[in-house]
């Protein structure tokens, strides 16, 4: 009896709250619905960009106009919402994700676009940013960068054969700031007629655009952008567009991607670049009609430039120095140091990303980072920031290297390769090629030197944020015009010095990982090259097959974290395993659980070193000995194994030339694995003297 009065009790209860919640829902107007993403059939569905840390819902409300409005509200992961108000649609032909200027209402958004530009980018629309089997954003992005090779932008000698060559204004290519690419602009004005113009009368000149770009993305804009400039082929039919450098003037530059229906497919970054490439064209315009009107004889503008030349009529000179900022605490907390020393400082991000290659792996890192830099730059007085693309030449210098170790079964080290082939190595060529004079080149790492003409490199007070054993490669000359403002700081210190200076970013996390991957996992970066090569993994005492790997380069010498996922669930019973050795042949990996007897003592602290180089271009007098027939003596050195605080004890034996050496450890290696770098410190110093890699043999 009392189960079915409590049953009867819960129905009656859960009758009484469907009542209420029913009143509720019929007693809301209707634009406090929330309705999931596919919408009503009657109206456009949405198509959404792909995001790895959030995602979009959609709510629809009437307006006074009884058009449907759509409002997208992005939730992240960490529970932010940011509402983002979409611009009015009409039934039209466009899908949603395109903003159509036919409408009233959409049209008075960008109003103060000139009609000449309207029409122009309806063309351009139309013909460059077809929406036929268009399913995603992300396909359309794709129609954009395929752009970049169509060589479309206008050819002043074809188009405009008939107008003399010496009434044609030019400027030299620019470098558009703010853009998250390299990218570079060259304005042309050519008069509408053949007849004498008015000099000083915008609307008496045509614009031709042409520009480069290091990203494909960024590349297909710039076309985009000279196509709608150019108007269209027959500019005498009644429906043509003729756009000229009066109407390019009238433009507001934030409004272009809006027109385009490609503000809420590009990121910030783009945004923000397409609007400066509109700023530097009108800068260009402008200057060029200026020049007309004064009835200069120089027809070319040169385009600005940073000044970094050193003052000749100054009475005390300021040193200049070209900042490598990465959007850390460390490089922003150096740069005021340098700032508040008299430095005159011009910052630089060097974009390395693999745009092209990696962007299905995760989100584009760069772009993040890129606004950092700019915050802090800003916030310490508009300090100038340049972004240096380098994304070509570490794919050939850095990620091949990365790729051909791992291919053979060894251990790289992308952050060494980094350090010596592109921070100073491509930059300091950039540098002397582009002719910017600066005095010093600084760098946020944590290391120090002394001012002696021979360059001597340590290690930072620090011992973990010590970054002496990624630069153990340098030379001489890289070393020459170096500069390490946070050397003698503890990383608490620099946490400080952020808060003393304010700095936007001084919350920021330290960067993990490889400097090139971002969120990326190494694992998925090698996946993504070298794919997978099943073997054995093997027993290295007994031979038995305890497993099968999906590649060599999936594991390296020492590793316990992991192995267990590729052996037998019986075998890891047996554990714990690490991997102890190799063979690229065989395509085996060798396991034991073993390692910490004596049957790897051997292993595990002795190795041959190859490709030893040293920072002061020769070996320690102490290494050499004239009277022995080796010429070599046996040297104690304190020794790296790998990136970290801790340092070990041995002794290093060069062979031959210098070039190769044995090492003996005073105690055994967590894991020696071949393609490894050891570093080498004068013992009882800090002094870093430079290193070799460990050998197969």
């Amino acid at each position: 009896m009392m189960r079915h009065t409590t049953y009867w009790a819960a129905s009656l209860i859960l009758f009484f709250h469907h009542l209420v919640l029913w009143y509720h829902i019929l007693s809301t107007p209707i634009s406090s619905f929330s309705l999931p993403v596919t919408l009503p059939s009657t109206q456009p569905s949405m198509r959404l960009c792909h995001q790895t840390t959030s995602y979009h819902r959609y709510n629809y409300y009437q307006n006074d106009a009884d058009n449907i409005k759509l409002s997208r509200i992005r939730v992240s992961m960490a529970g932010d919402n940011h509402e983002e108000e979409t611009s009015p649609r009409d039934n039209g032909d466009l899908p949603p994700l395109f903003f159509e200027a036919k409408d009233a209402s959409a049209r008075s958004i960008i109003s103060d676009v000139p009609e000449s530009l309207l029409r122009s980018i309806e063309r351009v629309r139309e013909r460059y940013l077809s929406t036929d089997n268009v399913s995603s954003n992300e396909n359309l992005l794709k129609q954009i960068v395929e752009l970049t090779n169509s060589k479309k932008q206008t050819d002043i000698t074809e188009q405009f054969s008939g107008v003399d060559e010496e009434s044609i204004s030019f400027q030299r290519m620019e470098r558009v700031p703010g853009c998250v690419a390299t990218v570079h602009v060259k304005t042309t004005l050519v008069p509408q007629s053949t007849t004498s113009t008015d000099n000083n009368d915008p609307n008496e000149y045509r614009v031709v655009l042409q520009g480069t770009s290091d990203a494909l993305l960024s590349g297909g804009l710039v076309e985009i952008l000279s196509q709608i400039l150019a108007g269209t082929d027959d500019i005498e039919n009644e429906n043509g567009c003729a756009v000229t450098a009066s109407d390019v003037l009238k433009l507001k530059p934030e409004t272009l991607t809006t027109a385009l229906g490609l503000q809420n497919v590009l990121s910030r970054g783009r945004n923000d670049g397409m609007a400066s490439m509109v700023r530097v064209v009108q800068s260009q315009i402008q200057s060029l009609i200026d020049e007309a009107n004064e009835e200069s004889t120089e027809k070319t503008v040169e385009p600005t430039s940073v000044q970094t030349s050193k003052s000749n009529g100054s009475k005390e000179h300021q040193p200049t120095v070209a900042m490598l900022l990465s959007g850390g605490v460390d490089s922003s907390v150096a740069m005021h140091l340098l700032l508040r020393q008299n430095f005159n400082v011009t910052a630089f991000y060097l974009r390395i990303w693999l745009e092209d290659e990696l962007a299905h792996l995760g989100e584009c890192p760069w772009e993040d980072d890129l606004q950092v830099c700019q915050s802090v730059c800003e916030h310490a007085g508009n300090v100038t920031l340049e972004t240096v693309s380098l994304g070509k030449e570490y794919r050939e210098r850095v990620v091949q290297y990365t790729i051909d170790e791992a291919q053979k079964g060894r251990t790289p080290n992308p952050d060494i390769m980094c350090n010596s082939r592109i921070k100073f190595g491509c930059f300091l060529e950039y540098i002397e090629k582009s002719g910017l004079d600066f005095d010093y080149v600084a760098l946020d790492d944590d290391d120090d030197d002394a001012t002696s003409p021979r360059k001597r490199l340590f290690r930072a007070p620090d011992p973990v944020k010590d970054q002496s054993y990624f630069l153990c490669a340098l030379t001489q000359k890289q070393l020459s015009k170096v500069i390490f403002p946070i050397g003698m700081y503890q990383k608490a210190e620099v946490r400080e010095l952020a808060n003393e200076f304010q700095l936007p970013n001084r919350n920021r996390p330290d960067s993990q990982g490889l400097c090139f991957l971002g969120k990326v996992k190494f694992d998925e970066f090698l996946a993504s090259y070298l794919g997978n090569r099943p073997g054995d993994v093997v027993d290295a005492m007994t031979g038995d097959i305890l497993g099968h790997h999906n590649g060599l380069w999936y594991h390296t010498v020492g590793q316990r974290k992991g192995i267990g996922k590729v052996m037998f669930p019986m075998a890891t019973a047996h554990g714990p395993w690490y991997v102890v050795a190799k063979n690229q042949e065989r395509d085996t990996v060798y396991v034991s659980n073993r390692y910490d007897e004596e049957d790897f003592a051997r292993a595990r602290s002795e190795f041959e070193l190859e490709d030893i180089k040293w920072i002061s271009g020769e070996p320690p007098t102490e290494t050499r000995d004239a009277d022995s027939k080796a010429g070599w003596n046996e040297v104690r050195f304190d020794l790296k194994i790998r990136h970290g605080p801790k340092i070990v004890q041995g002794n290093l034996m060069l062979n031959g030339d210098g070039s190769t050496g044995n090492v003996c450890l005073d105690n055994k290696d967590g894991g020696l694995a071949p393609g490894q770098y050891v570093v080498f410190y004068r013992i009882g110093t800090l002094e870093c003297l430079g290193a070799g890699v460990i050998s197969e043999k």
